[in-house]
Formats: C-alpha cells, sequence, structure tokens
C-alpha cells in the first residue's frame, strides 16, 4: 500500500502546492481545511493528473475537539501514515486591544492548539512506519516580536519552539520532526489578516507557495531542523536573532503599523 501523507490548511496556498507536490511524488494523500467545496475540487484535481488516492474532512480547527475528530478520521481509515504537514493558520493585524478577543483566541487555537494535538494524536500512528516525517509551518515572524501582529508572531515562536523540542525527544526514533519558517508569501494571508492596505509592500517580497513548498519539502526529507526559504527571509532571521531585540521590535513596528 502506498504511504500517506496529512495536510492541514490543505485548500489554499502553502497547503495546497504541498499537496500537489507530494501527489506528484506518488503519496496518497489527506486533506483538512475549512471549506469542503474546495476540498473537493482539489481532491479531483490530483486524483485525475496524479491517479493517488485522496480523502478529505472539512472541518474547523478552532472548534473544540476539531483535532480530535481529525485523529479519529485517520484511525478508523486505517492507513500508513508516514507524513504530517501542520500548515494550517491564519493571523490577524491591529494592536492587541482593538482586535476582538474571541478572534484572537480562535487564532491561537488554530495555530497551537491544533498543532499540539494532532501532533499528539497522531505520533503512534506515525510510529507505525519506517520511516516518518512531521512538518510544522511557522513563520519568520517566528523570530522576533512583531507589534500589530503580536499574537500572530507569538504563535510561530511556539510552533517553532515546540518543533525543535519534539525533535530532540524524538532523535531516536522513526519520526523526524522539522520546521518551516517562511517570509511573505503569496498565499493570500495580508487580505485574510486583514492588511489590504501592506498588499502592496509584501507583494515585493513575496515568494511563490509552490517554491516555498518545494523548499519545505526538500528540506523535511532531508531531516532539517528548520528551514527558512530564501535568502533576504534567512537574513532577516539571523539579524532577529543577533540584533537587540528593542532595535528589531521598532523596525518591525514601522513596516507594520497600523
Amino acid at each position: 500500500m502506498k504511504e500517506y501523507a496529512l495536510i492541514t490548511g490543505a485548500s489554499k496556498g502553502i497547503g495546497r502546492s504541498v499537496a500537489l507536490q507530494l501527489a506528484q511524488k506518488g503519496y496518497n494523500l489527506l486533506l483538512v481545511a475549512r471549506t469542503e467545496s474546495e476540498l473537493q475540487s482539489l481532491s479531483t484535481l490530483l486524483k485525475a493528473e496524479h491517479a493517488v488516492n485522496v480523502e478529505y474532512l472539512p472541518v474547523d480547527l478552532s472548534k473544540a475537539g476539531a483535532a480530535g475528530d481529525v485523529a479519529g478520521w485517520v484511525k478508523k481509515l486505517n492507513v500508513p501514515l508516514t507524513i504530517l504537514v501542520n500548515n494550517a493558520g491564519y493571523g490577524l493585524w491591529g494592536n492587541f486591544d482593538a482586535l476582538d478577543a474571541t478572534q484572537q483566541m480562535d487564532m491561537v487555537k488554530v495555530n497551537i492548539n491544533a498543532v499540539v494535538e494532532l501532533s499528539h494524536y497522531l505520533l503512534p500512528v506515525l510510529k507505525l512506519q519506517q520511516q516518518a516525517y512531521i512538518l510544522n509551518v511557522s513563520s519568520t515572524a517566528a523570530y522576533q516580536a512583531v507589534p500589530t501582529l503580536a499574537i500572530y508572531a507569538a504563535t510561530k515562536a511556539f510552533v517553532l519552539s515546540f518543533s525543535r523540542a519534539l525533535r530532540f525527544e524524538l532523535k531516536d526514533s522513526t519520526i523526524s520532526v522539522s520546521c518551516l519558517c517562511p517570509g511573505p508569501t503569496d498565499t493570500g494571508f495580508a487580505h485574510a489578516a486583514g492588511m489590504d492596505a501592506l498588499a502592496e509592500l509584501a507583494a515585493k517580497f513575496n515568494m511563490a507557495a509552490n517554491d516555498v513548498a518545494a523548499i519545505g519539502l526538500r528540506g523535511m526529507f532531508k531531516k532539517k531542523a528548520e528551514i527558512v526559504p530564501g535568502f533576504l527571509n534567512k537574513l532577516s532571521a539571523v539579524a532577529a536573532i543577533h540584533s537587540p531585540k528593542a532595535f528589531i521590535e521598532r523596525i518591525t513596528a514601522g513596516l507594520y503599523k497600523h
């Protein structure tokens, strides 16, 4: 039986590109996203172009019990899962006190809770395989605090830290954990985050989702700990790590001023 990969946030952006590229490699796919029509369309495309098996589950990962529902679905399918891509996530732009508290907590649930729960629920399934991979999608925002993207950047810092710790804990197992930290990517993130005013600026630095996905998968299969696509993104990550925090916060505050 062919190997399977589970991808959350699979219908758009990096998740969709990851699905297409894994299908090209012959992986069967388990796709998770909120919108059933988009999942159905992608499933039809993948089956027609790559002759792989595709199952999908429409679910909102911000809802209580959603990650458990996904894990239960996977276990019921009883397929050889070798790759888990925790890609689902989104951002909200604005000052913390001005943004709706419920919406911010929903973002935390998707960006953090779903990653933790799915990883925990599915580790026993992944451990059944001779070689398995977890690819958690973070962001270059993980390397510094970002005023007006305070919660988003903090959630992505969590994903990076969690990934590195889990990777160390599993170093003697058959599971490799990697964290993909892309910078601005042509995924519609700016619009979804309410950042239309900065969309023109972001477009100047955007990488194509296909390129980010390819770099991420290549790094995952090479068992890299952190994967930062693009020279400018690598440079900004290094600068954020080695520069005074207050200095970097002033710069990011200027870039993302609301």
